[in-house]
């Protein structure tokens, strides 16, 4: 709830595909008026660095005001967002209905895809946002292992600081030439898992089966996650699919403003996940970005695509339709093992789906299992926390949940991101990051 208002936030669709949207005398005076009420609130000022970036550039102009500001500091604000959506969601008192309309988030989105219409991105920007590419590329024999091994190496990592200005202390991903839908599919002609087993049936907004989109993370980086989620929802009787086709969700676009590259995303995924929908199956992804992209991202970008909007309601996280299963007394409960004390850092982009703690509930069904939540940004946030520009930046956002991580003293560290747990736990020492669904089949003993 907002100060000032009883309504909830409303949140508008992008009207990117309109002329004014990429008008850059309509973009700057609504930057500027955006800014400026930021600068009289200032009550972001802890959660990423746009807001630190922009105060001190108001502080230290001339004036110190927004009007003595150059323009080209606009763009330093801009490049440090990266559309956690945490502003909106959790601080701003002066989101729509409100009467000033601030949506910080969509107006660097605006800005970001205006200077990629205008000039483009950088060979490395742009390589680090194809990751169907990358994945591609990794999943050729041998490619893999020589990736992973530059990708080890004191040499290899300067080569990549160098070349793609990836941070040479920044935690890389591991590449698996053995993909999850590799390892998933169960005959290479059929895409079928579980689907010639019983199903529960439907129960309260679920259909009691899944189509799971492992992601590009999941497929390439983290295969062992995909596995665990579906020994998980085969143990609670959810029968599970892999879609015949699956391309990036279009995040890491959408983080560069390439808006006509999240298009062409869209238009394979939904094609290929609306059929499925529409005959009666929801849909799961291991990573919160992914789910949030399909659920908010791509409904807001594409407000009259009736496929989208289908989707879009069709998915799920993990622990959110465990959580549905649980509720109806479906979900099942015969723990083998303990889990201890957790310590679990929520996702950005899983508390933005206004679903509740349900990672923390789920886990804390299993006996003699206790869960601290750590509600804090991880600094990471896609390709962000890799960049050398932007490490130093990262890892103080970061450091807030390292501390309290350490203080836990827990027998295992979480997070639902991979990405957001590596960064994490590779600033601490003996601390390993493990995905929620990974502690939930060693509870059931899988």
């Amino acid at each position: 709830m907002r100060e000032g208002s009883l309504e909830a936030p409303t949140r508008h669709p992008v009207d990117w595909q309109s002329d004014e949207y990429f008008d850059e005398s309509a973009l700057f005076q609504e930057l500027e008026r955006v800014f400026d009420i930021c600068h009289g609130c200032r009550r972001c000022f802890n959660l990423c660095n746009a807001f630190p970036t922009l105060f001190d550039a108001v502080d230290e102009s001339s004036s110190g005001e927004l009007d003595s500001v150059p323009k080209n500091a606009y763009w330093d604000v801009v490049d440090e967002c990266y559309l956690c959506d945490m502003c909106y969601m959790s601080k701003c008192p002066y989101v729509p209905p409100h009467e000033w309309n601030v949506d910080f988030p969509h107006l660097m989105l605006r800005a970001k895809a205006k200077r990629f219409r205008d000039e483009g991105a950088s060979v490395a920007d742009k390589l680090l946002a194809d990751t169907d590419r990358v994945g591609t590329l990794a999943g050729i024999p041998v490619v893999a292992e020589i990736i992973n091994t530059v990708n080890s190496s004191a040499v290899g990592r300067v080569v990549l600081e160098k070349t793609l200005g990836v941070d040479r202390s920044a935690p890389v991903p591991t590449y698996h030439r053995n993909s999850a839908r590799q390892r998933l599919r169960k005959d290479a002609n059929t895409a079928s898992l579980t689907a010639d087993r019983q199903s529960i049936e439907p129960l309260d907004g679920i259909q009691g089966r899944v189509v799971l989109f492992t992601t590009c993370y999941g497929n390439r980086n983290t295969p062992e996650i995909c596995e665990d989620l579906v020994a998980v929802f085969e143990h609670n009787g959810i029968a599970v699919e892999l879609a015949k086709l699956e391309r990036c969700c279009g995040m890491p676009k959408l983080e560069l403003g390439d808006l006509d590259g999240v298009a062409r995303s869209k238009e394979e995924n939904i094609s290929e996940l609306v059929g499925w929908v529409r005959d009666g199956w929801d849909i799961v992804a291991p990573i919160p970005s992914c789910v949030l992209m399909f659920k908010q991202e791509l409904p807001l970008l594409f407000p009259d695509d009736a496929a989208v909007l289908d989707v879009g309601n069709a998915f799920f996280d993990p622990f959110e339709y465990l959580a549905v299963l649980q509720k109806g007394g479906k979900f099942r409960t015969d723990f083998k093992n303990a889990l201890g004390k957790v310590a679990y850092q929520v996702p950005c982009h899983l508390r933005v789906q206004n679903i509740g703690l349900k990672t923390k509930s789920i886990l804390e069904l299993v006996p003699d299992t206790s869960v601290e939540a750590i509600e804090r940004c991880s600094g990471h946030d896609g390709t962000y926390g890799v960049k050398k520009r932007f490490r130093e930046a990262s890892l103080k956002i970061a450091s807030p949940v390292m501390r309290r991580v350490e203080q836990c003293s827990a027998d295992h560290f979480v997070s639902d991101c991979p990405m957001a747990g590596a960064q994490i736990a590779g600033g601490l020492e003996a601390t390993t990051a493990q995905h929620p669904l990974t502690l939930l089949r060693r509870a059931y003993g899988l």
